[in-house]
């Protein structure tokens, strides 16, 4: 018990110890905090005000900035874009630019040349002196006799022109090819068209799509709903139930069907559009589809107006040119030379003696062919066999044309007069899901019934989204052929 005494009274005497020696420590620090307060108090601010500077709560700062509206696009725009980002049409074009470039080039070929020749040449002398150069001293000779001193400069204008058969060949060719090229980017441009047009309609078409399957997958959940009712107010059997649920699987499975579809028609058309595939966008389509023109008017507009032919007709007058161009081997060609300057041991106007060295010349000459082995000839034979084949090409062309116009065409009105019908299919295949779930709930249909009504439903919405994307894929087969409908 004593020694308890004791060590509590130790323990008592280390507490006041230590109080004392925090006491001054206490002090110092209640001194400093009544000095920060008298401080912020005199420069007029509080805790709520030091909060507002420090920084607005999480709610009321500024959120970050939201993503970009994605981007409508219309059929015009969307072909216009994949104008400038399809690599074919790309190139369809630059050719077509580039034989514009070769018609200016062969017509040029035509025109005289003028190259202004600089030139220097030293022989070395033999020895001996002559009087070949000018002025009255002799001069060592030159080593070479085709020389005539052992300096010579030369500086002239030199105009040079050929006349020839193979000339006017060169411009007709080169205004065939561009014809050729012409006709054959409007082929490419028109493709693309089509091409665009048809992915156009078909996302249009995925996106209706999945807004039918979403809706299907809300009909189906709900009717597995009202029959799972009706089955716990013992108004229908467990197999309403089992056959309800399956059919919600299988719309849960359309869906997703739909809109890993959606995604695929989506990408395909952003390759096109976009230097990015995944920018986001919608589609702005005419719910009006286009009037279909006469079988006339379709007909004479091919016929004035259809890239393919056009081509053909281009190709044929290539070979044309060809054929001209190997004949004319056979004719001589005529050549004209000027040249206007100096030719002289000086490289000046004026030589010793106050002799002239600035001059002229001019030539003229005639090639005349006689014999060649009959090369000539041959070639002649390959041209005329090659345009044979093109001529053959050209009918096909022609035949073709007309039989496509008229399978386009009937395709275009066959699909047009299918539009009012597959509207109307889709109001009934409603009405009649509608009609047949108040029966089924009155008790007067079966579960069977319910489940054919709804995927009768479903396949008339999809069937009306494939009969529209067939109209405009139809129309834009009649545009290839025809130009804009």
């Amino acid at each position: 018990m004593l020694k308890k005494m004791m060590r509590q009274q130790r323990n008592f005497a280390k507490r006041q110890r230590f109080a004392n020696a925090a006491w001054p420590k206490r002090q110092m620090e209640h001194m400093w905090r009544l000095v920060a307060v008298t401080a912020v108090l005199a420069s007029g601010l509080t805790p709520w005000s030091l909060q507002a500077q420090s920084g607005a709560p999480k709610s009321a700062q500024p959120s970050q900035a939201a993503p970009a509206a994605p981007v409508l696009i219309t059929l015009e725009e969307a072909i216009q874009r994949a104008e400038q980002n399809e690599p074919t049409f790309a190139a369809a074009l630059a050719e077509n630019k580039a034989s514009g470039l070769d018609r200016l080039n062969a017509r040029a070929g035509l025109l005289p040349s003028v190259v202004f020749h600089n030139e220097g040449l030293y022989t070395q002398p033999n020895g001996l002196l002559n009087q070949a150069g000018q002025g009255v001293a002799a001069q060592p000779a030159p080593r070479f006799i085709a020389n005539n001193a052992i300096r010579e400069y030369a500086s002239q204008a030199v105009v040079n022109e050929t006349i020839g058969l193979a000339g006017v060949a060169a411009i007709q060719r080169a205004d065939a090819t561009a014809a050729l090229a012409a006709a054959q980017y409007e082929v490419t441009r028109r493709g693309l068209v089509a091409a665009v047009t048809g992915l156009f309609y078909d996302l249009a078409a995925a996106d209706n799509k999945l807004t039918v399957a979403v809706q299907a997958e809300k009909e189906a959940a709900d009717f597995t709903r009202l029959t799972t009712e009706r089955e716990q107010a013992r108004e229908a059997a467990h197999a309403d139930v089992v056959k309800a649920e399956l059919t919600e699987q299988q719309r849960q499975r359309d869906l997703s069907d739909a809109k890993l579809a959606e995604e695929k028609a989506r990408l395909e058309l952003a390759v096109l559009l976009f230097s990015d595939p995944h920018t986001a966008y919608t589609l702005e389509v005419d719910k009006n589809a286009p009037v279909l023109a006469s079988r006339e008017d379709v007909q004479q507009a091919a016929a004035k107006n259809n890239p393919e032919l056009r081509s053909a007709l281009a190709a044929l007058q290539v070979s044309n040119a060809d054929v001209l161009a190997a004949r004319a081997a056979y004719l001589p060609d005529l050549g004209l030379n000027f040249n206007y300057g100096i030719d002289a041991p000086q490289f000046a106007v004026n030589g010793p003696d106050k002799v002239k060295n600035l001059g002229y010349s001019a030539m003229v000459t005639v090639d005349v062919p006689v014999w060649d082995w009959l090369s000539t000839e041959r070639k002649v034979k390959q041209s005329e066999i090659r345009r044979d084949a093109v001529k053959v090409a050209l009918t096909t062309t022609q035949k073709a044309l007309v039989a496509r116009l008229d399978e386009a065409y009937d395709e275009a009105a066959a699909s047009r007069d299918q539009l009012a019908s597959l509207d109307q299919s889709v109001a009934t295949a409603n009405e009649s899901l509608r009609l047949t779930k108040m029966r089924y709930t009155g008790g007067e249909a079966t579960v069977l019934e319910v489940v054919d009504a709804q995927a009768a439903y479903v396949l008339a919405e999809n069937a009306r989204e494939d009969g529209r994307v067939r109209y405009e894929m139809a129309l834009a087969g009649l545009q290839q052929l025809t130009g804009t409908m």
